[in-house]
């Protein structure tokens, strides 16, 4: 697999779907290359570089200070500190302004439309956004704002199915779907798709596997291990004489002929 350039990226508009996941380790960030899902997003962080070392051929999406950035200048320079660490584009959905100044520098960038989740209690909190006419006007609004300030992409979060149709054919930039229908990016938490944590799972993911109850297994079978072992060492037998190191019989002689006389 070869990594998409921006500019194949927005041909493949409205061709077909690309997809993208969520990593947040060098392991599933390989997993999904190996898988030949195109685009990845991970936060930036101690770990970023890990997971672009994973992924050499996947177009990789790094966050930028999410709440923690408070000024376009920030932004910029947090946008091109990911892109050093080996980032494609950057994910920002806190600001217009952050985007197009960091989008003005060459920064890609990729904003959000639709349920937001920082910022969702405007919204209605935790629910779909777009089911009325007006809501739906806004979430189109919204991503011709992030058209005209330079954005790459739009994700969509849990937008009707029929709105983001809609929009996905009147803007030239991409479309990322989250629980949005047909986009030309689907996108979910690498986490959800592998079912690797407890709680809830949200509607628009699908669960395609069970890591959490393999990972359960393991750990017993981990706990299991380590109490043999303990009950080993406190009836006396380990360690065996297989794990043991010998030493010729002549030198231990001359070791208990000497070793009185040290010190």
């Amino acid at each position: 697999m070869k990594k998409p350039t921006i500019r194949e990226l927005l041909d493949k508009k409205l061709e077909r779907q690309l997809t993208q996941l969520l990593v947040l380790s060098p392991e599933e960030a390989m997993a999904a290359e190996e898988a030949g899902v195109e685009l990845t997003i991970a936060p930036s962080g101690d770990n970023f570089p890990g997971l672009r070392a994973a992924t050499p051929n996947t177009f990789l999406t790094g966050g930028v200070g999410y709440r923690t950035v408070a000024s376009a200048d920030e932004a910029i320079r947090s946008g091109f500190a990911a892109m050093s660490q080996g980032a494609d584009a950057v994910y920002c959905y806190t600001s217009l302004e952050f985007t197009k100044a960091m989008a003005d520098q060459g920064i890609p960038v990729v904003g959000h439309a639709g349920l937001v989740p920082h910022v969702c209690s405007w919204t209605g909190g935790f629910k779909a956004v777009g089911k009325t006419a007006d809501s739906a006007l806004q979430v189109y609004r919204d991503t011709l704002a992030y058209q005209d300030a330079g954005a790459l992409g739009v994700e969509f979060e849990v937008v009707p199915h029929k709105i983001t149709a809609e929009i996905r054919k009147r803007v030239d930039i991409l479309i990322i779907s989250m629980g949005a229908g047909e986009g030309d990016v689907q996108y979910l938490f690498g986490m959800d798709v592998q079912g690797s944590h407890s709680g809830h799972y949200p509607r628009h993911a699908k669960k395609y596997a069970d890591i959490r109850a393999e990972m359960q297994k393991i750990q017993k079978i981990r706990i299991d291990a380590y109490k043999a072992f303990k009950a080993d060492v406190d009836s006396g037998a380990f360690p065996p004489p297989e794990c043991a190191v010998e030493v010729e019989d002549e030198e231990y002689e001359k070791f208990m002929d000497q070793v009185d006389k040290v010190g």
